[in-house]
């Protein structure tokens, strides 16, 4: 089986790793950092503001069982890309809304569904999302890995 990659930003990473586990065709999740200064940073360093990487969720999936636009269509509907941040244009920069494309049919893809996406009248407010290269992804400690499914039930994630 030939597997591909996507990397999504949509804020707390813990809440989107648990809805993209949920999606038939994904064989493999990992959260991390994206998008920032830091090598290597932690989850304090990140914290912290000083780094300017995402929280993201790195996402391995079987594009014959799943399609990029399919992920895509769950990225849309577990946040409120018009928020420039989780909390609103005050809140960190880490949990901005972002799509990070691996190929340029991924790029493609992500554009036409943005587009799509401005035309549809569904999201108040302009779009913050970041369509960007796939920058390094650093995993995050293993604590934050398949977090609700160790500590159980909760969401962080910011609905529309």
């Amino acid at each position: 089986m030939a597997t591909e990659k996507a990397t999504f930003g949509a804020g707390c990473f813990w809440g989107v790793e648990a809805e993209f586990r949920q999606t038939a065709g994904v064989v493999e999740t990992a959260v991390g950092y994206a998008g920032g200064t830091r090598v290597n940073p932690t989850y304090q360093d990140v914290c912290s503001g000083r780094t300017g990487h995402a929280e993201v969720i790195e996402v391995e999936y079987d594009p014959s069982r799943v399609s990029f636009a399919q992920l895509l269509d769950v990225f849309w509907r577990i946040h409120n890309p018009a928020a420039t941040h989780r909390r609103g244009s005050a809140g960190p920069s880490q949990y901005r809304s972002a799509i990070y494309y691996h190929s340029p049919e991924q790029q493609s893809v992500a554009d036409d569904s943005l587009q799509r996406r401005l035309e549809s009248g569904q999201v108040h407010g302009d779009i913050q999302t970041e369509i960007t290269p796939a920058p390094t992804f650093y995993r995050a400690e293993e604590r934050h890995q398949r977090y609700h499914e160790k500590h159980g039930g909760g969401s962080c994630r910011s609905l529309p």
